[in-house]
């Protein structure tokens, strides 16, 4: 199993850096060392900084068909390693290998439709009020980019950036997670090769909140697009108002999942099961809350607690398993304090609630019943695979209950009335909203939050606008 060699990726030169600093990259199935990441020094960062301003020049100059070229020949790079990459994916990250797949197809995928999408960058023009005028709306791309981006998806949290950037005709500045470096990187190559002008993308590593402040006062970066956490979020948020970067903000979820009496159970605790333990609960639309109809509570947990049981975890290597470990350490002690904290306060635990094994970061699909509302599983992130379960009475109880939380991310609901449908739509406060299914993302459609979920959308035509500005132009005819 070969892992990507590790670098920083500055003006289309692959280089080790000059600050002689490096980290070690940990397997977290197995613990073991991938390989040393170089740290970019102040100097590295001002190298990429002016990269990047270089490749926006002639990037822009491109037409978008030139573009689209370019990134659909990266998306075919792709496909032709994507088992390669997937198991870079997998060895870093730890999700199962299949699992890494379908991540690059999205990531693949993305490309395209981005690709495409660039030369519909259209503009208008706006009747005059003088005889003789002519006034024209334009789009033209924000200018150079920064983006930072977290580790649960190495592949996806990337492209959503990078895409969109270089459809609108950007460059950028991307500092991937220091935990899953190699997926970026291989990413990146796969554009370098593809024949993407030095500086367009640059790729950097080291201590985030160096690298964030360091970045982020330089005037020559326009726009910051970020995926993390709420705290870190306000924080670069604050950063960037210095120099009023324009900003997308994708943070944290709590997703409510909610069930009516009318629902199909079993088919609801299938994809409970999917949704929730998918990359080991470690996803910001990931199911959080579940809230079930009195009347089918004690079906509802039978079904979700066996299958949640039989669910096997291990190496993402391996074949069959299905889940695999949390990125680290510090994730086993934070499931551990959800479900002591649960169980404390009155939920009955009904499997998992404890790690696997001393070797890997490895914990038990886990779900609790009857959780109370003040336990700190309902109030706070979980982001691993911990379920917490509690009944609601009507449409009225759990929409103030799912809506309580000020992040507002995604949220589910399963219901055979068409009603009840559309007025959960418009009743969840969260920018995505699935009835019936969890499909609420994909490269074609907007993807992001709102209140302290963040703000801006990636993917569909939105992540496309938010790397574009708009100039209005008129002319009178002499």
């Amino acid at each position: 199993m070969e892992y990507e060699k590790l670098s920083l990726f500055i003006g289309g030169d692959w280089t080790q850096g000059t600050s002689g600093k490096t980290e070690p990259v940990i397997n977290p199935a197995t613990e073991e060392v991938l390989g040393q990441l170089p740290h970019a020094s102040a100097a590295d960062l001002d190298a990429a900084i002016a990269a990047c301003a270089e490749g926006f020049k002639e990037w822009r100059s491109m037409t978008a068909v030139a573009r689209q070229g370019i990134m659909e020949q990266a998306a075919r790079l792709m496909e032709e390693r994507k088992d390669a990459i997937a198991t870079t994916l997998t060895l870093e990250m730890g999700k199962p290998v299949g699992e890494a797949k379908l991540e690059l197809d999205f990531v693949i995928g993305a490309i395209r439709w981005y690709g495409e999408e660039g030369k519909r960058a259209y503009g208008r023009l706006v009747p005059p009020r003088f005889p003789g005028a002519r006034q024209m709306v334009t789009k033209e791309p924000v200018g150079p980019a920064a983006a930072f981006v977290a580790w649960n998806f190495p592949g996806v949290n990337v492209i959503r950036k990078v895409a969109g950037a270089l459809a609108a005709g950007c460059s950028i500045v991307i500092k991937a997670s220091e935990e899953t470096p190699g997926t970026c990187l291989a990413i990146a190559r796969c554009f370098h090769e593809a024949g993407v002008p030095a500086g367009v993308i640059n790729v950097v590593f080291g201590v985030p909140d160096e690298v964030a402040r360091h970045v982020l006062a330089s005037p020559v970066l326009r726009k910051l697009s970020f995926t993390g956490s709420v705290a870190v979020g306000k924080h670069l948020q604050k950063l960037a108002a210095d120099t009023l970067k324009r900003c997308t903000m994708e943070l944290g979820g709590q997703a409510p999942f909610i069930v009516f009496e009318d629902a199909d159970v079993e088919a609801a605790a299938t994809l409970a099961i999917a949704g929730k333990f998918r990359n080991a609960g470690q996803v910001c639309i990931s199911p959080s809350r579940f809230y079930i109809q009195e009347s089918l509570l004690d079906r509802f947990t039978d079904s979700f607690a066996q299958k949640a049981s039989d669910f096997k975890v291990g190496n993402g290597m391996d074949d069959g398993v299905q889940m695999g470990p949390l990125i680290a350490e510090r994730r086993i002690d934070w499931m551990e304090k959800l479900v002591a904290d649960a169980k404390d306060r009155g939920a009955e635990l009904l499997t998992g609630g404890e790690r696997i094994g001393n070797q890997g970061h490895f914990f038990a699909p886990t779900v609790l019943k009857n959780v109370p509302e003040d336990a700190l599983i309902m109030n706070d992130e979980p982001f691993g695979p911990v379920a917490p379960v509690a009944s609601f009475r009507d449409f009225d109880d759990v929409v103030n209950r799912a809506n309580k939380v000020e992040v507002g991310l995604a949220a589910y609901a399963f219901t055979k009335d068409g009603a009840r449908a559309s007025a959960l739509a418009g009743a969840l406060d969260t920018g995505l909203v699935g009835i019936n299914h969890l499909g609420v993302s994909t490269p074609e459609t907007p993807f992001g939050g709102v209140n302290e979920s963040g703000y801006g959308s990636e993917g569909g035509i939105e992540g496309l606008e938010a790397f574009l500005r708009t100039k209005f132009v008129t002319e009178m005819g002499v």
